[in-house]
């Protein structure tokens, strides 16, 4: 794909120079319209040369000397997290993924017979099947939070359930896989905080921001969650198998420690004793794949350079205008619905097949991917289909491109 012509919306947030230099910065443009950030953002190649060179350096040298050699470099990534989440570095752990993040976060929650989780249904499928297999292991129980009308957690159904349950857990994913719906997390932040004064340490809040982070502005301060689970290789533009933890110092302070805890979160002092980290340190593993940790660094100070906000502002534009697009195309079902939306555009088509649909754009060199009732149950049931199709446009994306997508989708459903 050429770079030559920059097409963007009037309102777009970025200027054709400022879109040009993104794509410039991105190898990946050049070769396909990339509709995929909510699976694997085109990594920025500042952010592709900070994993090949210390590769080569761990060639060259040897692995752990690598590691030694590259210390500062390392830390920057904690600090950089710190800077993207409003934190200090001490919150920060680096894991495999943001499944890994949110199994460790959930495996350090105390629970007991009975215990309840209080989630969405909207929840991220991975983080439903741990629930049942709580549920099945520990006589935990489940209980979904309402929907709105407009779609999103009923938020006056939550406010009861809180103080009438009072779970062990709270569990909310601020967007979804298989959908654009944005919770209300700061409305959420506030019902929990106000929750918490009258009942300190019986509920924890993990809020899942797989999908969130690097598309807008997430303050944990604001948000109230005492842990927050990301990945690096979506709209953060980072490497994949990368996740980065948020833990809250009433976690720390608390004691509360991964199931699994090894020789990097804990130090064996004794036969018969061990003594955890203090800091966020302890939901880490002993082995790092560094390439990666130098990778996410590169790939947050990127996306710090350039704003949440103003990221926020044009995928929001892109997304708008993909929906409305849609919609005006025979058999089309534009899916999302809630009070405000994300770059997860996701859409069915009558008498269809997603299959056909993702391999013909694929043809093309379009990149979007299927989405399953398994996906997302609850939602899905709801909204009475078994698949959609989902497109995530980012800030490098342009109106052309969007253009090419809508014009080849309609050429493989008429």
């Amino acid at each position: 794909m050429s770079n030559k012509s920059i097409l963007l919306p009037p309102a777009s947030i970025f200027s054709p120079a400022e879109v040009e230099r993104f794509r410039n910065e991105t190898k990946g443009t050049q070769n396909v319209i990339h509709l995929n950030n909510a699976g694997a953002g085109l990594m920025p190649d500042i952010v592709t040369k900070a994993q090949l060179d210390h590769i080569h350096l761990e060639a060259e040298i040897g692995g752990y000397e690598a590691s030694a050699c590259m210390t500062g470099a390392i830390q920057e990534f904690y600090h950089q997290a710190a800077l993207l989440f409003n934190c200090k570095a001490s919150n920060i752990a680096f894991t495999a993924s943001a499944t890994d993040s949110y199994t460790r976060a959930l495996s350090s929650i105390p629970f007991k017979e009975g215990d309840i989780i209080l989630t969405d249904n909207d929840d991220f499928v991975s983080n439903q099947i741990q629930f049942l297999s709580l549920q099945k292991r520990l006589g935990i129980k489940i209980v979904h939070i309402n929907n709105s009308p407009v779609g999103g957690v009923d938020l006056n159904d939550l406010e009861e359930k809180l103080k009438r349950l009072q779970p062990r857990l709270l569990a909310i994913t601020h967007i979804p896989t298989n959908s654009g719906l944005v919770q209300p997390v700061k409305e959420i932040a506030r019902i929990y905080n106000s929750y918490l004064q009258s009942h300190h340490g019986r509920t924890w809040y993990i809020l899942d921001a797989c999908q969130s982070a690097g598309q807008m502005k997430l303050d944990v301060q604001e948000l109230k969650c005492d842990f927050l689970s990301v990945t690096g290789r979506k709209f953060l533009r980072g490497p994949r198998g990368t996740g980065i933890l948020f833990i809250s110092d009433k976690v720390l302070h608390a004691g509360l420690e991964p199931m699994f805890i090894d020789m990097r979160g804990a130090e064996w002092t004794e036969k018969g004793l061990y003594k955890q980290q203090t800091d966020a340190r302890r939901f880490e593993d002993w082995e790092f794949a560094y390439s990666t940790v130098l990778g996410t660094n590169t790939a947050i100070a990127y996306c710090r350079d350039i704003g949440e906000e103003r990221i926020w502002g044009q995928v929001k534009l892109l997304s708008g205008i993909l929906r409305d697009e849609l919609k005006a195309i025979d058999n089309v079902r534009v899916l999302d619905k809630g009070p405000e939306l994300a770059s997860l555009v996701t859409f069915t088509v009558k008498n269809s097949d997603p299959v056909l649909i993702v391999n013909e754009l694929l043809k093309r060199k379009i990149n979007v991917v299927p989405s399953y009732r398994a996906f997302g149950v609850i939602d899905f049931d709801e909204k009475g289909v078994k698949w959609a199709v989902r497109a995530s446009p980012h800030y490098y994306n342009t109106l052309d491109e969007l253009q090419v997508f809508i014009a080849s989708l309609k050429d493989i459903v008429r």
